[in-house]
């Protein structure tokens, strides 16, 4: 069980603009930061051609952004995107420090009436991970992602954020700079309309809430229960689809990051920053840090019966599924959506709960 000790944690918030009009936000932990660094590049307005087409065999919807193709991709580390502008190298970034920086990204996977892209800053130090950070870097994240959602919410159009990571190369990272991006996206995602059909399901056949009911059996069973706190609760689900997948929930069950309360808001760091370690020790020592995706589960914004009835909550999970070896989407997993897990989960859980002396 992790203590938490309720304290405010106030926050600094700037807002600027890049060289080319996109919007740059600075959150910082200091009231007295200064942040009228000006951006001196000579760039042209962004330029995009994202598109949202809807199949009609799945009605999902797909983001066509030919744009993207000329991203950066991968350089090296002294020209580093999202590092602070030093030593007359000017980067997305104009200051020569930050606590966290958010930015629309300059390649959108959605824009206009699309959506919007944002890129999440979480330290300025190039060389450290999530893992990395002090309890109070983790909690000014956590604030940043807090006040995009409320204001994205605002946007006319916007159904959905989501606020995410990829963590590693194998995911497909092109920056290596610790960093997170944010959707706002126009329409409810595939995944949230399918957990939102569950809900209703679980509604009409028992009058209870299905969220409430997962996050009790974990918990009163406790086989896959990873760490748990006064406010948070962190498991791998019964039917985890990847090798090693944890799902974290608050215990009062609120909709999304907005309605997070002070002492749930105080404890999160340290059981996130908990399980962002134990995940680099799952393979032993030596071993690369373990690739991730850590994903925010949000309940969508409009005109929806059962949103009400979401829960918010975290998803992390990594590809990698022992030591030098990769889970790929294979043929049931891509051609089915039928996915084939090599780790039980409740293995995965006593591993994740085994690493925690290491």
């Amino acid at each position: 069980m992790l203590d938490a000790v309720v304290r405010s944690l106030p926050v600094k918030k700037t807002s600027t603009r890049l060289a080319d009009g996109r919007e740059l936000l600075y959150y910082d932990s200091r009231d007295d930061a200064v942040r009228d660094a000006v951006d001196p590049r000579p760039l042209d307005p962004v330029a995009t051609t994202s598109q949202i087409r809807c199949d009609p065999l799945l009605g999902d919807r797909v983001a066509v952004a030919s744009h993207r193709q000329a991203r950066t991709y991968h350089p090296p580390a002294d020209e580093c995107p999202l590092c602070p502008s030093r030593d007359g190298r000017h980067s997305e970034i104009p200051a020569a420090s930050y606590d966290v920086a958010v930015f629309e990204n300059r390649f959108p996977s959605l824009a206009g009436d699309a959506g919007r892209c944002e890129v999440v800053c979480f330290t300025s130090d190039h060389d450290a991970s999530f893992a990395d950070l002090t309890e109070e870097q983790a909690g000014l994240v956590l604030e940043a992602w807090t006040d995009r959602t409320a204001e994205l919410a605002g946007l006319p159009g916007v159904r959905q954020v989501f606020c995410f990571e990829n963590r590693g190369a194998e995911i497909g990272v092109t920056l290596g700079h610790p960093h997170g991006q944010i959707y706002a996206y126009p329409f409810v995602t595939p995944r949230t309309d399918l957990m939102l059909r569950s809900v209703a399901a679980h509604l009409a056949r028992t009058g209870r809430n299905l969220f409430d009911d997962v996050v009790a059996r974990e918990r009163a069973e406790g086989a896959r229960v990873v760490l748990e706190g006064e406010h948070w609760v962190a498991f791998v689900p019964y039917a985890a689809h990847w090798p090693y997948e944890v799902h974290l929930y608050p215990k009062r069950r609120v909709r999304d990051l907005r309605e997070l309360g002070d002492a749930a808001r105080t404890e999160f760091p340290q059981v996130y920053l908990e399980l962002l370690r134990r995940f680099d020790r799952i393979f032993g020592p030596g071993e690369p840090p373990t690739p991730y995706i850590s994903a925010w589960h949000q309940a969508p914004f409009g005109p929806s019966d059962f949103a009400p009835e979401f829960a918010l909550h975290l998803e992390l999970f990594t590809v990698r599924r022992t030591s030098g070896k990769l889970k790929f989407l294979a043929g049931s997993e891509s051609g089915m959506n039928v996915f084939i897990n090599d780790v039980p989960p409740e293995t995965a859980a006593a591993r994740l709960r085994e690493v925690a002396s290491e």
